[in-house]
């Protein structure tokens, strides 16, 4: 991975530079400048993502455009504390790769498009949704449950020819992500991206199928497929030289099952966060992750 882009930095020691022209001119007289009248860097801050960034029903979530956004999704928290001149957020639930390029409903307009040659930091959270990778891990391995609690039905029934239909999605991810990255860069090539990863979601041991019916046996499977997204984003940003925000690390012990949890189980909680969605304690440690990304 390379270094961190420049871009903001120089920005920033631009306008520490032109300071003290500034305060001579305000010395000389009629030769003085208004300093009202310098145009100074600003900053753009540009966050794309699905609903691991948006980061629906946490407290509190707009429904203006259907995307469910959340005032403290960590796009809106980083901007709080680094208070950049131009915060775009264009997070929506239910995201992927082709709607970046293309409205997702028509009242919005493909995220890229939020994307402009002043951008200066763009954050992007996105692949999970790819090949309905995130519903078919919580949704159709909860509905086999039944058929073997104490199997790994959801693992069989993956298994297509020797080949594993959510690691071969994955696989197939990669390429979309790259394309991604690619025109963001190419929309604003000045920008620092951030390829922000994948919370822990499955422990790493036990089972809570009041929080996350699974059958037991697809605990492990279940992991293996979520550690397996958060590294195939890794790559994506290694072969793209952009930053990976690893969430991975910064979740441990904070699983659906954990005594902590940063990640809701199956019960939509419109008090703190919908269904299989983080909690507010999620996006903080996004957005803290994401900051120091900007620091170094």
């Amino acid at each position: 991975m390379t270094a961190p882009h420049p871009t903001v930095r120089h920005r920033a020691a631009l306008a520490l530079a032109l300071l003290p022209m500034l305060l001579l001119a305000g010395c000389g007289g009629d030769a003085a400048t208004d300093i009202g009248d310098v145009d100074t860097p600003s900053v753009r801050y540009v966050a794309l993502g699905d609903s691991y960034s948006a980061a629906p029903a946490v407290p509190s979530s707009k429904d203006d455009d259907g995307c469910l956004r959340s005032t403290h999704n960590y796009p809106s928290l980083v901007a709080k504390e680094w208070k950049p001149d131009t915060f775009v957020d264009v997070t929506c639930a239910g995201a992927d790769t082709a709607d970046m390029t293309r409205p997702q409903y028509p009242a919005i307009k493909a995220q890229l498009d939020a994307v402009t040659s002043d951008t200066d930091v763009v954050t992007l959270g996105l692949g999970g949704n790819e090949f309905n990778l995130f519903f078919t891990l919580v949704g159709q391995c909860a509905f086999v449950r039944n058929q073997d609690p104490t199997g790994s039905p959801c693992e069989e029934a993956m298994n297509v020819r020797g080949k594993d239909k959510l690691l071969t999605s994955i696989a197939a991810t990669r390429g979309r992500m790259v394309s991604v990255v690619r025109q963001i860069q190419q929309s604003a090539p000045e920008a620092k991206v951030l390829l922000v990863g994948y919370p822990q979601i499955v422990p790493a041991t036990g089972t809570c199928p009041d929080l996350l019916p699974l059958a037991d046996g697809d605990y492990p499977y279940g992991r293996m497929v979520n550690k397996a997204l958060t590294e195939m984003l890794d790559e994506v940003a290694r072969a793209t030289e952009t930053t990976y925000v690893d969430l991975w690390k910064a979740t441990a012990g904070h699983d659906i099952c954990a005594d902590d949890p940063w990640i809701n189980g199956q019960h939509h909680d419109p008090e703190r966060g919908a269904a299989y969605h983080p909690f507010v304690e999620e996006q903080e440690a996004a957005a803290a992750k994401v900051l120091a990304a900007l620091e170094g």
